[in-house]
This record gives C-alpha cells, sequence and structure tokens, in this order.
C-alpha cells in the first residue's frame, strides 16, 4: 500500500437525488420547481454584456443585495451571498460551529449536516423527532456548540412556527443558531424577522426552490452585520469571488419580479394541496406540508417497490433506505400534469 494514502481524508458525501438523463422522465425526485425562472431573469441574461466576463465579478454583490432588502427587512451588511445555500451553510458551519460541545439538528432532516460536521471535525448530536416527526423544543435547551434547524423540514415537509423557533433561540443565548428556510416561501413565516432581536440568529434561503433557479446556484444567509463579517472572512480566505456575474445579474432580476414569484409560488401550493387529497383517496397519508414537496406513505403499500415501479414509468421521486422513514416516499410537487400522471400510475400499480 501507498505510504500517501494514509494521509487522505476519507468521508462517506452527500448523496444528492438521481438526475435522469432522460429528457422524457417527470422528475419529482429533487425538488426544483416546475416553472421557467421569472422573464425578467432571461431578459437579463439576453442583455447581459458578455464583455464582462473577462472580468472577476463583483465580490460584494451590491445590486443583489439591493433586489433582496426590497424583500426582507435586512441592510447590505446584512446579506451574505455564496454558490447556492450548500455552499453559505458550510461556510457557516465553519465560521459558527468551532466549540468542543456537539452541534444539535433532528435525526431526520437534511443529510448535508452530518456530512459538514464530519469534514470539518465537528462533533454533533441527533435529537429525535417525535412520533409525529416534529421537533421537541425542549429537547435543545441543554448544552451545546450550536443548533441548526431546517423550517419546514427535509424530507419530511413538517413547518415549525415561528414562536417555537424562538423559544429555542431565548434558551441557547450562547451559540448560534442557523435556522435553514430553503422552503420557506411555501407556507411558512420566516425568521429573517427576528435577527435584530436576536445577535445569535442566522437565517439561509436558496433560489433554487421558490425563485425557480437552482441552475444558477445562488444562496444567502441574514444575520446581524458582526456574524455577516465574520462570515465573509471565512469566505475570502477560501475564494473573494463565489458568486459569478451571471449568476449575480439573473437573482437579481428575479428578486424584482415579485408577481411573478407569488404567481409560481401559489400554483405549487395549489397543486400540492390537490395532490394531497387525491393520495388520500388512494389509501395514503401524508404528512401537512408547508414545502414544494411531500412526505408520505401507505400501509398497504412497500414504499420500495412503489418508488421502483414509478421509475420504471419515468417517474422519478424520492426514497429514503433509512430507520423511520423507509416507508414513505419525498415527492416533489410537479405540474398539474405531471401530478395527475403521478397518481394515475399510482392507481395502475399492483405489488
Amino acid at each position: 500500500m501507498q505510504k500517501w494514502k494514509e494521509n487522505l481524508r476519507v468521508i462517506e458525501p452527500y448523496v444528492p437525488g438521481e438526475q435522469p438523463q432522460n429528457k422524457d422522465v417527470i422528475k419529482l425526485n429533487t425538488n426544483e420547481s416546475p416553472y421557467a425562472p421569472s422573464p425578467e431573469t432571461g431578459k437579463a441574461i439576453r442583455e447581459y454584456d458578455n464583455d464582462k466576463l473577462r472580468l472577476y465579478p463583483s465580490f460584494v454583490c451590491s445590486e443583489l443585495k439591493s433586489a433582496l432588502m426590497e424583500t426582507y427587512p435586512v441592510n447590505e451588511s446584512e446579506l451574505f451571498l455564496g454558490n447556492g445555500s450548500d455552499e453559505v451553510l458550510a461556510l457557516c458551519f465553519m465560521t459558527f460551529f468551532n466549540s468542543k460541545k456537539p452541534v444539535l439538528f433532528p435525526d431526520i432532516t437534511y443529510s448535508f449536516y452530518d456530512v459538514w460536521c464530519n469534514l470539518y471535525n465537528i462533533p454533533y448530536q441527533r435529537i429525535p423527532l417525535d412520533n409525529n416527526f416534529r421537533i421537541i423544543k425542549e429537547d435543545y435547551y441543554g448544552k451545546n456548540g450550536g443548533i441548526v434547524i431546517t423550517n419546514p423540514n427535509a424530507p419530511t415537509s413538517v413547518y415549525m412556527e415561528l414562536n417555537d423557533i424562538e423559544d429555542i433561540i431565548k434558551h441557547n443565548e450562547d451559540v448560534i443558531l442557523i435556522v435553514d428556510e430553503a422552503y420557506i416561501d411555501f407556507g411558512g413565516k420566516s425568521a429573517a424577522d427576528l435577527i435584530h432581536k436576536y445577535d445569535n440568529l442566522v437565517v439561509v434561503q436558496t433560489y433554487s426552490k421558490s425563485r425557480n433557479l437552482a441552475g444558477i446556484r445562488v444562496g444567502y444567509a441574514m444575520a446581524q452585520k458582526e456574524l455577516i463579517a465574520a462570515l465573509e472572512a471565512v469566505k475570502n480566505s477560501f475564494n473573494s469571488y463565489t458568486l459569478n456575474s451571471l449568476s449575480q445579474a439573473a437573482a437579481a432580476a428575479s428578486a424584482k419580479d415579485k408577481d411573478y414569484f407569488n404567481e409560481c409560488v401559489n400554483k405549487i401550493i395549489s397543486t400540492r394541496e390537490h395532490t394531497v387529497k387525491e393520495l388520500s383517496k388512494l389509501g395514503f397519508e401524508t404528512l401537512p406540508s408547508k414545502a414544494n414537496f411531500i412526505f408520505t406513505t401507505n400501509k398497504n403499500i412497500s414504499a420500495e417497490k412503489l418508488f421502483n415501479y414509478l421509475k420504471e414509468k419515468n417517474i422519478f421521486v424520492r426514497y429514503f433506505n433509512k430507520p423511520r422513514i423507509s416507508e414513505y416516499l419525498r415527492i416533489t410537487i410537479g405540474t398539474d400534469e405531471q401530478m395527475e400522471a403521478l397518481i394515475n400510475a399510482i392507481k395502475e400499480f399492483k405489488q
């Protein structure tokens, strides 16, 4: 064995949803939006001055920050931008979680959290959700090195009320609490309103879901300026230019088009509620969702067998072969037509 292999970092990476190459599929497995980006985004891309691409992008992202400031109660010094919320969260873990005490997050949640902890040698503890897949807030009152809550949670889609989030913050004034709000626009209330009240709160959001722009990789954090400055220092120790110029222009245009944003979000919410009703008629029990996906089970149907059957029909959903959730499927909300095809395929399924 070559001696250099002893120095390789060995880690089990995050595994994203399958990306089928066949275009004739109904793709309901990665929580992307079924709708095109804002027409204003397309216009910004078409009119972009290609000559600017020979220059480094703005590392302060003032245009995009100004657009976001029209939506959220923050100023420029309270915004941090990165290459998708995954990069933003990874930098948050590196910046804020440097205690010998464990970082706390639910046992069923976004599976990238334990990957980052292992990568950065951060101690962590998974706190069990209750039998209804809800966070027990009292479980987060003890000593810890930080807390991460996805709200609404993934893959369960369950939303935690803002007053319960605030209660956890009040019981953890000495550590940083991160609220990952990738799906907040589909029915919840953002904790961004609390960042001026609590100096230990970081709220992270993304353009990949409600903004229909997973392909441009834009995410951002909102927090008091001292926390943002710390994030910037860590980011600039790796790469000062994490967000490319074209993505900045596209994201700024999207943020300004509030009418189109609301139209798409409302369509997804309407389709979600209709899908839940149709699945209920087929014997499915679906957790209450405030996301652009649902988490559903049928005690008379094997989730794994249904997953494989749907895949044969070119309908891709997400199956997790993990404790407590191995009989559930996570299904992204697509268009009305896509969800109708899903329902029809389930009706045809026979074990």
